[in-house]
């Protein structure tokens, strides 16, 4: 691993985020829950905003571990949550609450976990 602190530092970085979406998404029951408010529309802003900070990181996490690491979690679609930050970012006004619901619902928690398991893996070797 060509930075120990700095992965571990990126790691945190996508773990704070994802549990921020994990948070706001506690009271969210279904995509209309983003669209009906204002308050909602807020919420699915802030949550968009923390993915766009995991996909980042992600990107990040890439080039200071040469695309070593990423590979040895297959869990998760690593190529789709950076691809969720780039669709996010480059075509906002087309984001449908539908698919950050679907992606909070289904997609963050088993991301979160396995950034708290590489997190563990890394600090143990």
């Amino acid at each position: 691993m060509p930075d120990k602190a700095l992965t571990l530092e990126v790691l945190g970085q996508i773990e704070n985020a994802a549990q921020k979406v994990v948070t706001r998404f506690e009271t969210i029951r279904y995509p209309g829950d983003f669209t009906d408010s204002a308050a909602g529309v807020e919420k699915m802003d802030a949550i968009c905003m923390m993915l766009i900070v995991i996909g980042e990181s992600l990107k990040n996490l890439d080039k200071i571990t040469e695309c070593k690491l990423l590979p040895h979690y297959p869990e998760v679609d690593w190529k789709k949550a950076k691809g969720m930050r780039d669709i996010i970012t480059h075509h906002y006004a087309d984001i449908n609450a539908d698919t950050v619901f679907f992606t909070c619902k289904k997609k963050i928690p088993q991301l979160l976990s396995t950034t708290k398991k590489m997190i563990k893996d890394l600090k143990s070797s």
